[in-house]
């Protein structure tokens, strides 16, 4: 990936305590807040580079200047393999959590749902490398540093990861308002593969066709859909409750 840069206290903060680390962080010059000194301190504690700047030039590396004083550069943000991101999964929980995209393009319900994913202790997420939105600046903003942590997953072919699931031992669960069972008598407590679908159109009808289970969320008001990025979260904290029943 090419080189990119994230900004703002919280997304900063998240990417010094992350796997992934900046190579440099510049703040502004004559910032003397609580949060900056929190920035500087983990920023030695990881010995990545701080550097003092004006304002102006944290302007140019920020959209519309929304930076609160502090920059993190990134050389690179690399994507892993579908099969590193699936045994990183496997190693966080007996019953792991992948999450895959199917043409979710607006950037900040992506950045949203990663964050619910994050808190949510999903093991790995799976993006199709066409028709998605990818990991960037505004992603990682958006997720509050979520994508610096999830292992994360570019695919030629979402049919050809789902069938890699299958032979792992995921059962494959899809979204959908037509969905065959209600959410809350789906079974999480087995390794699962979660599709969310596209904001419009949903889950494609070829990736639906490999899915186990199509489960609904019950409404009862009338729009009869929910935003993708609240859709996640009930079924994400679905699967932790069910999970923390076993704890």
């Amino acid at each position: 990936m090419s080189k990119k840069n994230i900004y703002g206290f919280h997304p900063v903060k998240e990417s010094l305590l992350a796997d992934k680390k900046p190579d440099k962080v510049y703040l502004k010059k004559g910032a003397d807040s609580p949060s900056t000194a929190h920035i500087l301190q983990l920023a030695r504690t990881h010995g990545i580079p701080v550097q003092y700047v004006p304002v102006e030039k944290l302007d140019k590396l920020s959209a519309r200047g929304n930076h609160q004083g502090v920059v993190a550069l990134f050389s690179g943000l690399e994507y892993v393999s579908l099969e590193e991101a699936v045994t990183k999964a496997g190693e966080m929980s007996p019953f792991p959590l992948v999450l895959l995209l199917d043409g979710v393009s607006d950037v900040r319900n992506f950045g949203a749902i990663a964050r619910t994913a994050e808190c949510a202790g999903v093991g790995a997420l799976i993006l199709p490398a066409k028709g998605g939105a990818a990991v960037n600046q505004e992603s990682i903003r958006t997720s509050a540093g979520a994508l610096l942590r999830i292992p994360t997953s570019r695919v030629p072919n979402l049919r050809t990861a789902l069938f890699y699931l299958k032979d792992a031992g995921y059962t494959i669960i899809g979204t959908d308002a037509k969905g065959d069972i209600p959410l809350y008598e789906a079974s999480f407590k087995r390794p699962v593969a979660l599709i969310l679908g596209s904001e419009g159109a949903g889950i494609s009808r070829s990736v639906k066709s490999l899915c186990d289970h199509l489960v609904a969320i019950p409404q009862w008001g009338e729009i009869g859909s929910l935003n993708v990025s609240a859709a996640a979260a009930v079924v994400l904290f679905e699967a932790v409750r069910q999970k923390s029943e076993q704890i």
